[in-house]
């Protein structure tokens, strides 16, 4: 389990079997602007959340597995509705939880409130790292900084560098930018060219990290803050 993932505490409000939700990929639990009142904790599976910006292009803010917590920005809200989408890249489970219920268990539990915090703090520092890279190094930085979080999230060590072992079309990973399918297809062919990063089966390695963070003034954030999820 990650270390900054929701614990099993979460479990103490989920004694009702009809709140296990079974979903096929391509379903969402949400979706933005709409009334809320449900939070989902996910048992397995990966979440996709994102949000649609104003010119209709879909930036994609995280991927949430096992033991997050997804819609949380409802929280202790008044008359709250969802700010982003939340549709799942896999089949997987997840618990519906009341946001009224837990809301009044998080006032109750002083333990499961600070996990709270402390959960919501490292999302709030992951999402200010991501835009402080798309605002000051534009669409290459977001780029860069996308690779760098998905190995760091889902790479593992190979002899020639580090392979994301989860495979992206170039939409998808233009979605994780905010910027076209064209120009993620122009920077990894320059990435290529320069033997920054390789391409196989649709896996990408990353050869030169080096590159990559002097590209976006890397501040060489802990690992637990630079990931996608």
């Amino acid at each position: 389990m990650n270390e900054l993932s929701l614990s099993n505490r979460m479990q103490a409000i989920l004694d009702n079997k009809q709140q296990i939700k079974h979903m096929e990929k391509g379903r969402y639990l949400f979706h933005e602007s709409t009334p809320a009142s449900d939070l989902y904790y996910i048992i397995n599976g990966k979440v996709e959340v994102s949000k649609v910006v104003p010119d209709g292009r879909e930036l994609t803010i995280r991927i949430s597995s096992k033991n997050d917590l997804v819609g949380e920005t409802v929280l202790f809200s008044q008359n709250p509705k969802y700010m982003m989408n939340a549709k799942m890249m896999e089949d997987g489970t997840v618990a519906v939880i009341s946001k009224e219920a837990l809301e009044e268990k998080i006032a109750s539990d002083s333990h499961l409130a600070v996990e709270m915090m402390t959960w919501l703090s490292a999302q709030n520092r992951k999402n200010q790292a991501k835009f402080r890279d798309m605002l000051l190094h534009g669409k290459k930085g977001a780029f860069y900084s996308t690779l760098i979080r998905l190995s760091n999230s889902y790479g593992t060590e190979a002899e020639d560098g580090k392979i994301i072992n989860l495979p992206f079309t170039n939409q998808e990973l233009a979605n994780f930018c905010g910027t076209s399918r064209e120009v993620v297809n122009r920077m990894l062919a320059q990435l290529r060219k320069n033997n920054v990063i390789s391409i196989k089966k649709g896996r990408i390695t990353i050869l030169d990290f080096d590159y990559l963070k002097q590209e976006i003034d890397c501040e060489n954030c802990p690992i637990e803050i630079c990931t996608i999820d």
